[in-house]
């Protein structure tokens, strides 16, 4: 039996399939892109917002010639048990595996963002709703964010990163947290982290106390580090995350240690403003290059002097989302 190739996390696909990927990427990006997906359709379910994935992978779809079908939970359908073996008692009507099942004899590939609980971080770090989608589904799944991967930014910052220093072996790269009243959760780190250490990167971490990441994830990235031979930093200030490095990845991330109390929440976030990125903390770079996945709370994450300034690479990072995605639909669904 053929094994479905669903992209849950940037381990489903080796360093090989990951270099395809951005290799096809990159072609497409300068202009070498048919509609060769003509008669192709994927599923979009969402279960929370978006804005540059959604619209991204529409149009990627679209300009390779084939189409996509767009749900949103809150408007078009309802919610979904993902728990196998469940009475099903509750207010969910339908279970993954018959919804599954059905939408992927209609479709070519399904993409899912799922709504984490938000209760328990050890309940929803096992990312049972995309893992029930890609157990029940007969066709590609795609993780456009769970609650501990987000592969397509990876990707693109994997793109933009080679876009803009070449060769990554031996690149280092500082991941900053930043404050935010409403902040993130840690899947865009968790994934970057990873495609970085797997590019040869040494990765410098720096966060207020209790803002480490997810262990598990962790314990990878040090595996990671160790077969290819780079560094792991972590637990240091912010200045000397970004002392001598080549990047400086922003972004906000919630505390893995109060997950599921706001108010808990908001209090850390009070006490950590001084974790601003500004031009000062920039300047202790090699000339280091500014990285955000957005969405970007201008001049609390980071000042408008950086994201607007030369050394930026956040509206570059966003267009490549369209170009990696490509690059992967394009993979996936021409055989």
């Amino acid at each position: 039996m053929t094994t479905i190739p669903h992209f849950i996390r940037l381990r489903d696909f080796d360093d090989r399939q990951l270099e395809d990927v951005l290799d096809l990427a990159i072609r497409i990006k300068r202009g070498v892109s048919r509609a060769e997906l003509a008669g192709r359709s994927v599923g979009l379910l969402f279960f929370r917002g978006s804005l540059r994935t959604r619209t991204s992978l529409e149009v990627a779809l679209s300009q390779l010639g084939g189409h996509t079908v767009n749900l949103t939970a809150s408007s078009d359908f309802w919610e979904l048990e993902a728990r196998s073996g469940s009475v099903m008692d509750g207010s969910s009507p339908e279970h993954i595996k018959d919804a599954a099942a059905v939408l992927s004899s209609y479709v070519n590939a399904l993409a899912i963002r799922p709504a984490p609980a938000g209760k328990s971080w050890d309940v929803d770090r096992r990312d049972e709703g995309i893992s029930a989608w890609a157990a029940c589904s007969k066709v590609p799944v795609i993780n456009m964010e769970s609650v501990l991967w987000h592969p397509l930014q990876a990707l693109a910052d994997l793109m933009t990163l080679r876009e803009t220093l070449g060769d990554l072996e031996g690149k280092r790269l500082a991941i900053c947290w930043t404050p935010s009243p409403s902040p993130a959760g840690p899947a865009v780190i968790h994934s970057t982290l990873h495609a970085a250490l797997r590019s040869g990167m040494s990765v410098t971490m720096a966060h207020p106390p209790g803002y480490e990441l997810d262990e598990g994830v962790m314990k990878e990235a040090r595996e990671i580090a160790r077969e290819k031979n780079t560094e792991l930093v972590t637990g240091v200030t912010a200045a000397d995350a970004v002392d001598g490095t080549h990047v400086v990845y922003a972004r906000s991330w919630s505390s893995l240690e109060v997950y599921g109390n706001p108010t808990l929440e908001a209090s850390r976030v009070a006490r950590s403003t001084a974790w601003t990125i500004d031009s000062k903390l920039i300047g202790l770079g090699e000339d280091a290059l500014v990285m955000h996945p957005m969405p970007v709370r201008r001049n609390l994450e980071v000042t408008d002097e950086v994201l607007d300034g030369p050394r930026s690479l956040i509206y570059r990072q966003a267009e490549n989302r369209l170009h990696t995605q490509k690059g992967l639909l394009s993979l996936l669904l021409r055989g």
